[in-house]
């Protein structure tokens, strides 16, 4: 008995508070539609031809129902009977109306790239472009590479995504968004290594993307998701509730596996991190060719910033952000700059390092055991002029910033005030 054909149906409390308020029932020369089809696909509008039936016009308020509007074509009846189809025909009353989920196109993408353990991979070793529209092809392959295995957290692979999804859910409520997240998280916590540690992939622990990864602050990055579950915020406070202490539980166990890490210079003097470090030695380790053991002016500025993040510091931890202010300051690079050089046609055809007074900058990498700033093109021979090394890698690779800037002018001079040190 489905003359409504809406999907939603009306309740008996429904008929009895609200049925002579929003029901008009008249008997007028009406002439009843000529296809039955037709009284389940009418809308405000519709006019009725005239013919000797009643006509019922329910006119439902959007927020007691979830259908505008319905018109009933019913034969001459008795209208005690015309109650009883109605009270037979279910109701939507006190239900919800029923809505639909929110999309966000870019959230959307993230869904079909993310695989079946969680995480994200970096097709051809770059990052996503999730402005990118999908053909019908593509969407296919995606989910035909569910299963593959080459996910990582370099480049914000994972990380990026777990974020993004947490800003489109707080904005559309779409549960998929949510679940994709906690699927992202759960690939992070499986991805931590026993020592405290991430490498660059997971699961795949091929040459050295098993080395615990601070290189482009990708294991830093996971860090600050995983403090974002434990804060709860914004989307992240509707994750599983268990994810708190998991996330906790990580983060406890990375801080210390940085403070092993952190190299101490010719055994007495405490200095910075390394770009990557080995599992289980916690010892510097070499990436690519020209990215050789070396402590890193870069990379040790985002691992500080986390430990100065943590809620009253233990003795260890001051200690190790002490330290690493220490050298910063010892190895920074005074009234220097570097540029990149353009022709006629805007191209890049070197970078040059040169006198500006008042400048600071640090170098990417320094000598373990001297503090020499380092350089290294694809031959992985060490060097210590950038002019020693090609010119691709002079562009193609940054070797110097401002990188400590702001930690030591600002950031770190707040902290000691912070825990009185």
């Amino acid at each position: 008995m489905d003359f409504f054909n809406t999907g939603s149906s009306f309740t008996t409390p429904w008929l009895l508070h609200d049925l002579a308020g929003i029901m008009r029932l008249r008997a007028e020369n009406t002439d009843l539609a000529d296809s039955a089809g037709e009284f389940g696909n009418v809308t405000d509008n519709v006019t009725a031809k005239k013919t000797n039936k009643f006509f019922v016009y329910f006119n439902l308020l959007p927020h007691s129902c979830c259908c505008n509007s319905v018109i009933l074509y019913l034969m001459a009846l008795p209208f005690s009977y015309l109650i009883i189809v109605l009270f037979m025909a279910g109701g939507c009353g006190n239900h919800p109306p029923a809505k639909e989920e929110l999309q966000d196109e870019r959230a959307e993408r993230m869904l079909l790239y993310q695989r079946e353990n969680g995480g994200w991979p970096q097709p051809g070793g770059d990052p996503i472009n999730y402005t990118e529209a999908l053909t019908p092809a593509k969407k296919r392959k995606l989910l035909e590479e569910k299963g593959k295995e080459d996910t990582t957290i370099d480049d914000k692979a994972t990380t990026h995504e777990i974020n993004y999804l947490a800003e489109a859910y707080t904005q559309t409520q779409n549960k998929n968004y949510l679940q994709a997240m906690e699927r992202g998280i759960d690939y992070l916590l499986n991805a931590q290594y026993p020592s405290g540690g991430w490498g660059q992939f997971f699961p795949d622990t091929s040459g050295y993307r098993k080395h615990i990864t601070f290189n482009d602050n990708a294991m830093v990055h996971v860090l600050e998701v995983l403090e974002k579950v434990v804060a709860q915020e914004a989307g992240f406070a509707a994750l599983r509730p268990e994810l708190v202490p998991a996330a906790k539980a990580a983060l406890k166990r990375a801080t210390d596996c940085i403070l092993k890490c952190q190299y101490v210079q010719n055994g007495t003097t405490i200095t910075a991190w390394c770009a990557q470090h080995d599992r289980d030695t916690f010892r510097p380790a070499k990436a690519r060719s020209f990215e050789l053991p070396s402590l890193s002016g870069s990379e040790s500025v985002g691992i500080v910033r986390f430990l100065m993040r943590v809620e009253n510091p233990s003795q260890e931890v001051k200690r190790a952000v002490n330290a690493a202010v220490a050298w910063f300051e010892k190895v920074k690079i005074q009234d220097m700059d570097t540029r990149l050089l353009y022709d006629a046609d805007g191209k890049a055809t070197d970078r040059v390092i040169f006198p500006s007074p008042g400048e600071v900058i640090w170098a990417r990498f320094y000598e373990l055991e001297t503090n020499r700033p380092l350089f290294t093109g694809r031959n992985s021979q060490p060097k210590f002029d950038l002019k020693e090394i090609e010119v691709e890698r002079r562009i193609g690779y940054s070797f110097y910033g401002d990188y400590a800037a702001k930690l030591l002018n600002k950031e770190y001079p707040k902290w000691k005030q912070k825990w009185d040190i």
